[in-house]
């Protein structure tokens, strides 16, 4: 059975879980997209890995885990969504050691954290998008587009109110503020604070 390249197409919040979120994978050659419910520390270690300005003092589980795969020379290779039971996902992680390849189960969700971390390609089969997959109308993939793009994911936990407080701040200003609340691991003020950046950009 022939594997399907996936890309990530974003994170939002699950509007059928409550403090869940909805991973959106789609299908590099084609216009099915694979939803996938996923935790809140899950969804903000995928939503930090695919943003450019904010870097944890610290790092996250999924980052200590790249750092020791590193550290003895252990390459995550793919990973594969191989199999899916009443709406769960169960992954694979395709590693690779001193050319000896093993194969280690994961929860989809950690294994996609840990791609993105090793730019490890995505992979699923025909049965289970046939199964899962959704086809977008024009107007639903223009939405995704806008609110998912992962250059835009929100790395924040929780809805806070609307309108910002940061309008009256300096891009300096702004810039400062960003480092002292990645400084101070507080990534929902962090994100609100590049948001603001990215408007005036």
């Amino acid at each position: 059975m022939s594997l399907i390249k996936l890309t990530i197409k974003g994170i939002s919040y699950s509007q059928t879980q409550s403090g869940a979120y909805a991973l959106v994978l789609s299908e590099m050659e084609g216009t099915r997209t694979l939803p996938i419910i996923i935790g809140a520390f899950e969804a903000q270690s995928i939503a930090i890995a695919l943003e450019k300005e904010i870097r944890p003092p610290r790092p996250l589980t999924h980052d200590l885990f790249k750092t020791f795969s590193e550290r003895f020379d252990i390459q995550v290779k793919q990973v594969i969504i191989h199999k899916l039971v009443d709406g769960i996902f169960f992954s694979s992680l395709i590693c690779e050691k001193d050319g000896v390849e093993e194969i280690i189960d994961t929860r989809t969700s950690d294994a996609i954290a840990i791609a993105v971390r090793f730019q490890a390609p995505i992979y699923t089969y025909e049965n289970i998008l046939d199964k899962a997959g959704i086809y977008l109308k024009i107007e639903e993939e223009i939405a995704i587009k806008e609110n998912l793009d992962p250059e835009a994911v929100e790395v924040t936990l929780e809805e806070k109110p609307s309108g910002s407080r940061f309008s009256s701040f300096s891009l300096k200003e702004l810039h400062e503020k960003l480092n002292e609340a990645v400084s101070n691991e507080d990534y929902e003020l962090a994100a609100k604070i590049r948001d603001e950046i990215s408007k005036r950009s």
